[in-house]
């Protein structure tokens, strides 16, 4: 019997969640479980990789038990995860050594410095194509393994495995029997060779982590392994991995050269399409791998955003000036425009293309005539003006100006943040029908591996956009809005002062 489903992971930052995709690429049921984040100390913040996978797996365990499928009709399983979240765990009983380093944990940016100060950055970034950042795996392997009583001693032994989280679940899904990963979550861990396409033993060496732990490199579409465990009746091929703003680019269909697409969640990601040969960013930007299919690599540079609808949940939950994410547009439409008020939103610095560990949050511009309205638009804003920051930066290093920004993520349903990234980026902005362009990507990458569809023009066929956003705003304005923003960027700079660490 034909199958006739594919089973997308999307392991997300503060959620985890299953889709389940028909051969249209259309949805058709969906489970979502959040779980529980740690911040230990200021700019330190964790997961508990059980908790990350009991929440996964009992939401690829829903969709199976709530729908009246048949998992045997559930063609393969795709898996897409936060990248350079960092889990250790014991190879032989499967329990994690500590507490996963999560990628916006900023625990390693002294020792980062220390390695820049020491002249390491040309030759990692020429090898990786990224910047040293306490953001990427390296660093957060280290310090588990020099903190971690006996750690580095097990690691030498071969007892302890490393996997960002796409590794962990494969491990758990499989009942210990695959250690893998894909080549995008290993290009984001600031330790493989995007060239040469292996683990570069020059920055294992430099990072002082032994190879014994790292998990096999494998392409985005193809065979991991078999799910194994109790809660799922039927095995499912798992046979597409990718991170998750890999995926949402192949998700969104962006397969040729110069087409780009912004993710709108925790963070921001854009992303853009570079072709079969890797560019080298003059403006800070991220040199990554963005697929590997059919024998092909296809790379990106990429703008990575620390604070994006975090930002949002921060006015929720810290400030508590809003009930929900949701009520955010209903807000900022009560007033006109920002009153002036300018947020940076650097909560764990600034990312592309400020790479700014010690910059914080920055509210500025108030006056008594202040509003909550104001301070919530300046929100909003302040994620449009980190967008545009890098997508300037792109399309200075590609010589190409962008005439459509493909978008997806949970906030793109917000119409005032959609529109405004219109108004001050100068672009067309796509908002397709099919909003979980992520999760569509594993699925893609899954379906293409077993044959349950057969070629990337056929994927085409099914991709059709909800709406598109023009400028509005004069140019006039929106080029004085952004001046102001860089006022306020450079206010919010290097706010927490470095302390230098000797690592060796």
């Amino acid at each position: 019997m034909e199958k006739k489903y594919i089973l997308a992971l999307d392991q997300g930052t503060t959620s985890s969640r299953a889709i389940l995709f028909d051969k249209k690429g259309e949805i058709i049921e969906l489970a979502q479980e959040e779980f529980t984040q740690y911040y230990p100390k200021p700019g330190w913040v964790e997961h508990d990789a059980n908790e990350i996978w009991s929440s996964q797996v009992k939401m690829a365990e829903k969709i199976v038990s709530s729908t009246n499928i048949n998992a045997a009709d559930i063609a393969a399983m795709g898996i897409t995860n936060q990248r350079e979240t960092t889990i250790i765990w014991d190879r032989n009983t499967g329990e994690p050594i500590y507490n996963a380093i999560v990628w916006q944990d900023r625990r390693t940016a002294e020792i980062c410095d220390f390695y820049k100060d020491s002249g390491y950055s040309p030759r990692v970034q020429n090898k990786t194509g990224l910047l040293i950042d306490a953001y990427f795996s390296a660093t957060k392997i280290k310090w588990i393994l020099d903190h971690v009583k006996g750690a580095r001693e097990r690691a030498q032994k071969g007892e302890l495995c490393f996997g960002t989280v796409d590794s962990w679940l494969v491990w758990k899904f499989t009942e210990g029997k695959v250690h893998a990963t894909d080549v995008t979550n290993a290009s984001r861990t600031m330790l493989y060779n995007i060239h040469t396409l292996e683990w570069d033993s020059e920055l294992l060496d430099l990072f002082d982590v032994p190879y014994h732990i790292l998990p096999e490199v494998k392409s985005c579409s193809e065979h991991f392994g078999d799910t194994t465990t109790d809660e799922i009746s039927t095995e499912i091929p798992i046979t597409g991995i990718a991170g998750d703003q890999q995926a949402a680019l192949f998700g969104q269909l962006c397969t040729k050269e110069g087409m780009a697409k912004n993710t709108y969640g925790t963070g921001c990601f854009l992303v853009m399409n570079t072709g079969e040969t890797p560019k080298t960013s003059k403006n800070d930007l991220l040199t990554t791998i963005a697929w590997s299919c059919n024998g092909k690599i296809n790379y990106a540079l990429e703008g990575s955003i620390f604070v994006g609808g975090a930002a949002i949940q921060w006015l929720r939950d810290g400030l508590g000036i809003l009930r929900s994410a949701a009520e955010s547009e209903e807000v900022a439409l009560t007033v006109s425009d920002n009153g002036g008020v300018y947020f940076v939103p650097a909560l764990t610095g600034l990312g592309a293309p400020h790479w700014d560990q010690f910059a914080r949050g920055t509210l500025i511009g108030i006056t008594r005539g202040t509003n909550r309205g104001h301070i919530v638009r300046a929100a909003l804003e302040g994620i449009n003006y980190q967008v545009n920051d890098v997508l300037k930066a792109i399309e200075a290093d590609t010589g190409l100006i962008t005439r459509e920004l493909r978008v997806d993520g949970g906030a793109v349903a917000n119409n005032v943040l959609m529109q405004y990234q219109a108004d001050i980026s100068r672009c067309k902005v796509v908002r397709p029908k099919t909003l979980e362009t992520t999760a569509l990507g594993a699925a893609y990458f899954a379906g293409l591996a077993v044959g349950f569809w057969k070629s990337l023009n056929e994927l085409h066929e099914q991709w059709q956009e909800d709406r598109v956003f023009q400028a509005k705003l004069f140019a006039s304005k929106a080029l004085k809005n952004v001046g102001e923003w860089k006022k306020a960027v450079d206010r919010s700079k290097s706010w927490v002062e470095s302390k230098h660490v000797n690592v060796t």
